[in-house]
């Protein structure tokens, strides 16, 4: 598309007071055009498609995550895909035309995480959509084009749109050092419990169980992997169970076999609790889920059992391996993820849907065209 042909810019925000709402963005279609908001080494991209991930809906209704907090108004998504419109000249591995995955992180480069390729630790790291970085949800944004990652003609500005949760599973299997033939148990079958249910399907995990409280979860998880070969169980939660009942409820449904490794993707006490519980001796806890600032685990279990409990922050060096992954077709069942599509001006219906549990969303995907 020529600059020439450009619409205005809008974006998606929300503020402290929990509105949601469309509004002009940066940058202008001027600046676009006059090229002078464009830093060395950076591009400019025309998102195409960009997911509403749990966090988004998160900064909306509760205002933060932890520490990081919405304390003014604030553009939303950091799970996005689209095409190269304008490059600075430094640029030579991109070019106008060109469609990108965009890694939403900007790292400092200079810092002990980032110079020993584990930048997801970079504390100066700005990242797209937490608070006061604004995101992705938008027409067009200006990014460095380091991070900026081509995608084969296969593959559409959708599946660019879902690198981002597949990043977080990713690096989930890598750092919990899941191994074939393991048990294994994922907690949660929201949009990261899917998708970590397909790469731990895909690492060779026998048998797998997945649990959640919502059986209509439960059943789109069935049936993303039916026809596949191996074992998936499904587990549905019922309230008002301790962890130590849960955990056993976990190894019934598993044919009285303790996992291996739990990865837990709801972030919740209880489920931490029920994972540490189920796992063998010397098992392993991996909790990928957000939850509150503080949580209680049950220690003597985890001592006395010698259960390993490890956490992960964000990822590191995906991209280019989860483009291959969906490209060859080893995890191109992560496309069944998105269930609702909206275009940019229906934004807070679509936000709405995600919101809704009874909406039957799995992963809602804005679309600017």
């Amino acid at each position: 598309m020529s600059t020439s042909e450009l619409k205005s810019n809008i974006g998606v925000y929300t503020d402290p007071q929990h509105n949601l709402w469309i509004d002009a963005a940066e940058p202008s279609v001027e600046e676009i055009q006059a090229g002078a908001q464009l830093a060395p080494g950076e591009v400019v991209v025309q998102i195409r498609s960009t997911g509403i991930c749990g966090s988004d809906v998160h900064f909306w209704h509760a205002g933060c995550i932890g520490p990081m907090i919405v304390t003014d108004k604030h553009i939303l998504g950091h799970e996005s895909a689209g095409e190269i419109i304008a490059v600075h000249p430094s640029v030579k591995t991109l070019k106008p035309g060109d469609r990108v995955a965009i890694e939403p992180n900007i790292p400092c480069h200079t810092c002990q995480p980032c110079l020993t390729g584990a930048y997801n630790g970079c504390e100066s790291v700005l990242f797209r959509s937490t608070p006061p970085v604004p995101g992705l949800l938008r027409r067009y944004i200006t990014h460095p084009a380091v991070w900026c990652h081509k995608l084969p003609d296969s593959m559409s500005f959708e599946d660019g749109a879902l690198l981002e949760p597949l990043s977080v599973a990713l690096a989930a299997v890598e750092r919990a050092d899941l191994r074939l033939g393991q048990a294994v148990v994922v907690c949660g079958a929201g949009p990261i419990g899917l998708v970590t249910l397909l790469c731990a399907k895909a690492a060779g995990a026998e048998p797998i169980l997945i649990t959640d409280i919502d059986q209509g979860r439960l059943d789109f998880a069935a049936a993303l992997v039916a026809g596949k070969p191996g074992t998936v169980r499904t587990l549905l939660v019922p309230r008002g169970r301790t962890p130590a009942e849960l955990g056993a409820d976990i190894v019934t449904a598993l044919g009285g076999l303790e996992p291996d490794l739990a990865l837990e993707c709801t972030g919740v006490e209880s489920s931490i609790g029920a994972a540490v519980h189920a796992v063998r001796f010397r098992g392993k806890v991996f909790v990928i889920g957000v939850g509150r600032n503080e949580l209680a685990f049950p220690f003597m279990r985890l001592s006395t059992r010698e259960v390993d409990l490890r956490f992960q922050y964000r990822y590191a060096n995906t991209w280019p391996r989860a483009i291959r992954l969906v490209d060859s077709g080893v995890l191109s069942d992560v496309r069944k993820l998105v269930t609702h599509r909206f275009t940019i001006e229906q934004a807070v219906e679509a936000f709405e849907t995600s919101a809704n549990p009874k909406s039957g969303a799995i992963k809602v995907q804005i679309t600017n065209l």
